[in-house]
This record gives C-alpha cells, sequence and structure tokens, in this order.
C-alpha cells in the first residue's frame, strides 16, 4: 500500500445514505480474478442507463469533480455483502478517502487494508461538506492521518477518531502482507529451528 499522511484533493458529493456494495461493485463485474481495473465498474448501475447511456446527473459523470480524491457519502455507506472488491474498486477509480457519518464494519476493515482513510463526521459536519462541494466549484479538502482533522480553506475544520493499529499501518503503508514481512528474519529462524527439529526426530527414528 502507498502510506497516507497528508491528503489535499478535490471532494465530490454522493448524497445517498446506505449505500451498499452491490452499487459500489455490481456482482456481475466479481467473476475477475484481477485486483485491479475495477474503477471502470465503480458504481456500474448509478453512472449508466440499461443501454448503456452514462446518466449525466450522476456526481461521477460530472466533470466538476474530475480527478476527485475524497468522496463525502451518506451514513452507512458500505453495508451490504462483504466483497472486498468495493474498496478494490473505489481505491482502483482513485479514491484515497471517504468521509461519511457512519460505516458498515466489514467494509471498514477491507478499507483500512487497500490503503482507504474512512473519517467518520458527524451528519452535521458531513452535510456541510456535502453543501460546500456541491456549490463551490473546484471545492477541495484536506484530510490529515496524522493530525485526524478534516479542514477546508473555507473555516471547516473537524476531528475524526482511528484505531491507532490502524492509523499506523495507513501511515506506513502496511497490508496484511506488509505486516507479515517486517518479522521476515523472525519466519527464517523459526522455519529453519523447526526444519531442525524434524531432521533430528527423523534421525532418531532411524536409530531406533
Amino acid at each position: 500500500m502507498e502510506p497516507f499522511k497528508t491528503l489535499t484533493s478535490l471532494a465530490m458529493p454522493l448524497d445517498r445514505a446506505n449505500v451498499d456494495t452491490d452499487q459500489i461493485i455490481p456482482k456481475q463485474f466479481l467473476k475477475r480474478i484481477e485486483r485491479t481495473g475495477y474503477g471502470d465498474f465503480l458504481f456500474f448501475d448509478w453512472r449508466q442507463t440499461p443501454d448503456g447511456t452514462p446518466v449525466a446527473d450522476f456526481v461521477l459523470n460530472d466533470a466538476r469533480y474530475k480527478g476527485a480524491q475524497i468522496l463525502i457519502a451518506g451514513k452507512n455507506f458500505g453495508c451490504g455483502s462483504s466483497r472486498e472488491h468495493a474498496a478494490w474498486a473505489l481505491s482502483d477509480f482513485g479514491f484515497r478517502v471517504v468521509i461519511a457519518p457512519t460505516f458498515a464494519d466489514i467494509f471498514f476493515s477491507n478499507a483500512g487494508k487497500n490503503g482507504i482513510v474512512l473519517a467518520r463526521l458527524t451528519e452535521q459536519e458531513v452535510d456541510i461538506l456535502l453543501e460546500n462541494a456541491r456549490k463551490n466549484p473546484n471545492y477541495q479538502l484536506t484530510v490529515s492521518l496524522e493530525a485526524q482533522t478534516v479542514t477546508d480553506c473555507r473555516g471547516f475544520s473537524a476531528k475524526f477518531e482511528i484505531d491507532p493499529f490502524r492509523k499506523f499501518c495507513l501511515l506506513e503503508g502496511l497490508d496484511d502482507i506488509g505486516l507479515t514481512l517486517r518479522h521476515a528474519a523472525e519466519l527464517d529462524k523459526f522455519e529453519a529451528k523447526h526444519d531442525d527439529a524434524i531432521w533430528l526426530k527423523a534421525k532418531i527414528s532411524e536409530a531406533v
């Protein structure tokens, strides 16, 4: 994972509550074996009509928000099934931060393991950000993981809580594999001792 310290980016408003993982990445795309390329299918059924015509008023199709790396959404974001593909799709599209009042638990875990910072703010704070992002062209937010703050140039400032272990992993850019590899030397020593023990046991059995 890419380490996350501080990000200043255009913010995209998705003023919807209970956004479920089947909308984030529809089930027909789960057959792919790669972890990349899912960004093309993010919110697929909301971005276009059944005949493939882009939905002009859907926020991902709005040129004003092109390149946004921060997504602002309603409560209970990421509910539904436990598919990790939802986090892959958001990350592949370019989102590094999602701000919402609440997140579904499994999605919250999956997102953190894929380098996405999830910032829980109050509903009132999220409403302010959604309104600002809708009304102000090129509206940008700064998210500092180190300070655990969300700020803008208009005077908005809010803090969010995050588990210390998750914060450490995001700051260092460590997923589960990266965490394991930090102990590679100790693991090698254990494996060597384990192999020696098996060899010795085999020799004793032969002698007997």
